[in-house]
């Protein structure tokens, strides 16, 4: 009985120590899955994965996140040289309105080589020429006061009229003309006049103190007759006013 006992006990033992052997490489398996997954969870595992697995859509993103970008960023630009252009275009619009190229729009002073001028005989008033002078330059100018007239070889410029005094200086655009009227002689000259071939037209500076730059050198209507109390008007913005005189 002793010895069964033995026995028993040896096999119990040795069924203990089996099934303790098992619980420990049962332990042991949970506790390496264990530090496995402590050293590499899931995500630690998904994360060092990331740069490879995440690059397409990294790639993608980029690529949709581009195609967003260059949008506005093209029509950035195409605003920015809209902007550009159409600032240019003001800077070349301001330029090309007043000076058409000339970099300056502020007027000068009218004169022989910056206007056209033209002398024609008028039915009424009756003995009189009308003068005509065209700006033909690229920016306005002034036709200060009244144009002073040299008939063939007189020595005396002709009498102004300060009565024909405009309200305000006639500016001329590109173009534009200004006008005045030539009364050629006056009731007391009687029978004491020239016969005229070649009229002088120089253009009176600001100050009026005498004449500024090149003159006009015209050539008079046929049989123009002129005297010495006759008179030449300021010039008017406007061929009406000017014949009133």
């Amino acid at each position: 009985m002793r010895s069964n006992r033995i026995r028993t006990t040896a096999l119990a033992a040795t069924a203990l120590l089996a099934a303790l052997s098992l619980t420990a490489c049962s332990d042991n398996g949970s506790g390496d899955n264990g530090k496995a997954g402590a050293a590499a969870p899931a995500g630690s595992t998904v994360d060092q994965q990331s740069p490879a697995a995440t690059a397409p859509d990294s790639g993608k993103d980029a690529k949709d996140t581009g195609g967003t970008s260059d949008t506005p960023a093209e029509n950035t630009s195409a605003h920015s040289k809209g902007s550009t252009s159409v600032t240019s275009g003001r800077k070349s619009n301001t330029a090309a309105t007043g000076n058409k190229g000339t970099g300056n729009s502020s007027p000068v002073t009218c004169t022989g080589g910056n206007t056209k001028v033209t002398v024609s005989k008028v039915s009424r008033p009756i003995n009189h020429l009308l003068l005509t002078a065209t700006n033909t330059g690229s920016r306005p100018c002034y036709a200060y006061h009244a144009p002073a007239l040299g008939f063939d070889d007189a020595q005396a410029a002709f009498p102004v009229l300060r009565d024909s005094i405009p309200q305000a200086v006639v500016t001329l655009e590109p173009g534009q003309s200004a006008y005045a009227s030539v009364g050629l002689f006056g009731e007391s000259d009687g029978k004491d006049l020239h016969k005229g071939k070649h009229l002088t037209v120089y253009f009176t500076s600001k100050s009026n103190s005498g004449s500024t730059g090149s003159p006009a050198e015209l050539t008079l209507p046929a049989n123009t007759y002129w005297g010495d109390n006759g008179f030449v008007t300021y010039w008017q913005s406007n061929m009406a006013d000017a014949l009133t005189y």
